[in-house]
C-alpha cells in the first residue's frame, strides 16, 4: 500500500482530470438530493415513546377519587328520609364520571405529539448549523447525453476511441435511466480499467537458461537506462546475480548515466568504445555473463524513432547477433514507454513489435502525464503484459503493476 499511496498521490494529473471531469459530467444537469431521508427514517420511530406519556392518566385516577368523595357527603342527608333513592344517585354519578375522564385523556395525548416537536426543532437547527448531520450527493440520470460526454472525457484521456466506447457500453448495460452520483461513476469506471488491465498485469517471467537475456528497447528518452536500474536493483535483492551491457554505444553521457545506476544496484556494467558496434557489444556481454554464472543479462540499446528506418534495422542486427550465440535468446524483450507520449506509444508498439518481438511493455512518467488513460488503450489493443510502472526517479519508484491500484488512482477512487 506504501506504493500505491506514492502512486496516487504522483498520478495527480491524470487522477485529477479524470475525477475533476466526472464531477462535472453528473453535475451537469444534476440535482442535488439529500440523503437525510434514511436519517429521518431513524428518527421517526423516536416519537414512539410519546405513547408511553399516555401513562399520564395514572395521575388521573387520583382526580376521580376526590370527585367521588364530593358528591358522598351530599346523598347521605337525602338518604336519612328514603333509603330507597339513595341507590339511583349514585348510578347516574358513575355515568358523568367516565365521561368527563376520557375527555381529560385527549388533551394530554395532544400535548404528548406537541412534545416531540420541540425534539425536532434542535435536531433541524443543529444540522443547519453543524452540517455534518446531512450528507448530500449529486445525482443525474445516466442517459444518452451523459454517455456521451463521459466518451469524450476517456477519449481526452488517451484511452482511445475504441477503448473509450467499449467501457462506456458497459457501463450504462442495465443502468440506463437509473440516477448516479460521480461516487458510484468512479467505482463503476475503476472496476471496467480493472477489468481490462487484470489480464495484462503479469510480472517478467524467469527462466532457467543462463544467462536469461533482457534486451530493453524504446525510443529517445523513455526512460531505458533508469528502467534498467531499477530492474536489475530489485532482481539483486531477490538474489539474483545480474549483468548490465550498456548498448548505447553512441552516448557517452548514456554509459555514464547507466554505470551510476549499475553502482546503486550493486551491478557490473559491460561497456564499449563509444561509437562500437552495438551487436558485437551484446555478443561479448552474453559470452563473459555466461562465464560468470549471471543469471540474468540486461542489455540497453540506444533510443530510436520508430520512423527511422535505420535505427530500427539496427536493433533488428543485434537480436540476429544475440540468436547466434542462443537460438532462443533475448529470452525477454522489453519495450519502455514513456506516458506523456500519449497515442503515439501505439504506434511505438507496432513497430517495435515487428523488429524486436516485444514480449512486455513497462510504462514510465505516469507521474507527468494527465493522459494516463494510454496504458488502458494499451491493454485492450494488443493485450502484451506490463511488467511494471514507473513513477518517480528513485531506485523504487518501478514496482509490479496491480490493476486495481492502479484503477483508483487513475480515476482518483478514494480506497479503505
Amino acid at each position: 500500500m506504501a506504493f500505491f499511496s506514492k502512486l496516487k498521490d504522483r498520478l495527480f494529473k491524470s487522477s485529477s482530470k479524470l475525477e475533476e471531469g466526472l464531477d462535472a459530467i453528473v453535475e451537469d444537469g444534476g440535482q442535488e438530493e439529500a440523503v437525510t431521508a434514511p436519517s429521518t427514517s431513524e428518527q421517526a420511530p423516536t416519537p414512539e415513546p410519546a405513547p408511553e406519556t399516555i401513562t399520564a392518566p395514572e395521575p388521573a385516577t387520583p382526580e376521580i377519587a376526590p370527585v367521588k368523595a364530593a358528591p358522598a357527603p351530599v346523598p347521605e342527608p337525602i338518604a336519612q328520609p328514603a333509603p330507597v333513592t339513595p341507590s339511583p344517585t349514585p348510578a347516574p354519578e358513575p355515568t358523568p364520571t367516565p365521561v368527563t375522564a376520557p375527555a381529560p385523556k385527549p388533551t394530554p395525548a395532544p400535548t404528548a405529539t406537541t412534545a416531540p416537536q420541540p425534539a425536532a426543532k434542535p435536531g433541524l437547527l443543529s444540522r443547519l448549523t453543524g452540517r455534518s448531520t446531512t450528507p448530500t450527493e449529486v445525482k443525474r440520470e445516466l442517459d444518452d447525453d451523459m454517455l456521451e460526454q463521459l466518451e469524450e472525457l476517456l477519449i481526452t484521456s488517451d484511452m482511445g476511441v475504441d477503448t473509450a466506447l467499449r467501457v462506456t457500453a458497459n457501463i450504462a448495460e442495465g443502468r440506463m435511466g437509473r440516477r448516479v452520483s460521480s461516487r458510484e461513476i468512479k467505482e463503476l469506471l475503476a472496476g471496467e480499467v480493472s477489468r481490462i488491465m487484470d489480464t495484462v498485469a503479469r510480472p517478467m517471467p524467469l527462466y532457467p537458461s543462463k544467462p536469461q537475456v533482457v534486451l530493453v528497447v524504446g525510443v529517445n528518452g523513455s526512460g531505458k537506462t533508469t528502467t534498467i536500474g531499477k530492474l536489475a536493483s530489485q532482481f539483486r535483492n531477490a538474489g539474483k546475480s545480474v549483468v548490465i551491457a550498456a548498448g548505447d554505444t553512441f552516448r557517452a553521457a548514456a554509459v555514464e548515466q547507466l554505470q551510476v545506476w549499475g553502482d546503486r544496484a550493486g551491478v557490473p556494467v559491460l561497456t564499449a568504445p563509444e561509437g562500437s558496434d552495438p551487436a558485437s557489444l551484446a555478443f561479448d556481454a552474453m559470452t563473459k555473463a555466461e562465464a560468470d554464472g549471471a543469471d540474468l543479462l540486461m542489455i540497453d540499446t540506444a533510443g530510436r524513432l520508430q520512423n527511422r528506418q535505420d535505427l530500427m534495422e539496427e536493433l533488428a542486427k543485434i537480436v540476429r547477433v544475440i540468436r547466434k550465440k542462443d537460438p532462443d535468446a533475448p529470452h525477454n524483450t522489453l519495450l519502455v514507454l514513456d506516458a506523456t507520449t500519449g497515442q503515439n506509444a501505439i504506434s511505438q508498439v507496432e513497430t517495435f513489435q515487428k523488429l524486436a518481438d516485444v514480449s512486455g511493455l513497462v510504462m514510465t512518467k505516469l507521474d507527468g502525464t494527465a493522459k494516463g488513460g494510454i496504458l488502458v488503450s494499451l491493454a485492450d489493443k494488443f493485450g502484451l503484459p506490463i511488467h511494471a510502472i514507473g513513477v518517480g526517479e528513485q531506485i523504487d519508484d518501478l514496482q509490479s503493476f496491480d490493476p486495481e491500484e492502479f484503477a483508483a488512482a487513475l480515476t482518483g477512487l478514494e480506497t479503505n
